[in-house]
């Protein structure tokens, strides 16, 4: 039987609850949370420019209007992000998470692992989380391990080779570049080695997938089966924001996003708070953004950034 096959009742059985990891971490990481939101902030430290693959819906940014993935107001330096934390913890003492989710992917370039050696050495009590694409997380794995990061977000948009060609254009792996089919079972195969690997040095890993409706908004079982399968402990749907070559595209309707969580939830435990933030966000999830209070630099609105 295949997953589609299952019956709701059928697969309730597969999905495990909660591990005692996952329970812990839901009152103190805004993006774990299980049931309500838990009001705890996060700091997003825009440090990462550069990226290696090429997602059809990917647009990165630097402006201070746009609420979404991949957008930034600036792109710090690692002791720069240092100070940002610094003056951050100060305005709120509800921040419990450095992450670093881009703009571009945080295993591209090494200023991410820069950053979370000054973020442990001087603010130990605050979580560490890492967002990645996933394409280089099992050649890093050990670097990640050694800078300390507790949990880790690898986005995943669809394990069938064939669907995930027509949401990703184009990959850049050990110095070459793949496209097409090629590209997307390279991507693919590395995704589900990184969450192996990241699994087995006993990080929490949440998988991300963006719902791109006619693609894989009837694949989100299966997507989510597998990334379960490897080690994946929460997941995360996100709804396509129709943008650069998939601007053509409809965002998902309420009831295709209800029917693909559920469609998740018969394998896994899912994430339902998420909020499209910006890579420089600061606060609380859906609350008051402190951006602006600590990026003072006024940014002009242009693209500056290329896919590598």
């Amino acid at each position: 039987m295949t997953i589609t096959e299952l019956t709701l009742q059928e697969a309730s059985t597969l999905a495990p609850a909660p591990s005692c990891r996952l329970n812990e971490l839901s009152s103190k990481h805004p993006c774990f949370a299980l049931g309500k939101p838990n009001k705890k902030g996060r700091i997003h430290l825009p440090v990462s420019p550069g990226c290696n693959i090429a997602c059809r819906f990917c647009e990165r940014s630097i402006n201070r209007s746009e609420q979404r993935p991949g957008v930034t107001a600036q792109v710090l330096t690692p002791i720069e992000a240092v100070d940002v934390v610094e003056r951050a913890i100060k305005l709120s003492s509800d921040l419990t998470v450095v992450g670093i989710a881009g703009p571009g992917d945080t295993l591209a370039t090494p200023y991410a692992f820069q950053t979370f050696r000054l973020v442990r050495e001087q603010f130990p009590q605050m979580l560490r989380c890492m967002s990645t694409n996933g394409l280089l997380l099992a050649d890093k794995i050990d670097e990640l391990a050694e800078v300390g990061v507790d949990t880790l977000t690898v986005t995943v948009n669809e394990v069938d080779p064939a669907r995930l060609a027509q949401i990703n254009d184009r990959i850049v792996y050990r110095g070459r570049l793949y496209t097409g089919i090629e590209a997307a079972e390279i991507l693919i195969e590395r995704q589900l080695a990184g969450i192996r690997a990241a699994a087995a040095h006993n990080m929490m890993i949440k998988v991300n997938s963006v719902l791109v409706p006619g693609i894989n908004d009837q694949r989100i079982g299966v997507i989510a089966h597998t990334v379960k399968q490897a080690g994946a402990g929460l997941y995360n749907m996100i709804p396509l924001i129709p943008n650069a070559k998939m601007a053509h595209l409809p965002a998902p309707t309420c009831a295709q996003i209800d029917h693909a969580r559920s469609d998740a939830e018969r394998f896994i435990t899912v994430f339902r708070h998420c909020q499209h933030c910006r890579a420089d966000a600061i606060g609380a999830p859906g609350g008051k953004d402190l951006g602006e209070q600590i990026y003072q630099k006024r940014i002009r609105h242009e693209n500056t950034f290329s896919h590598g």
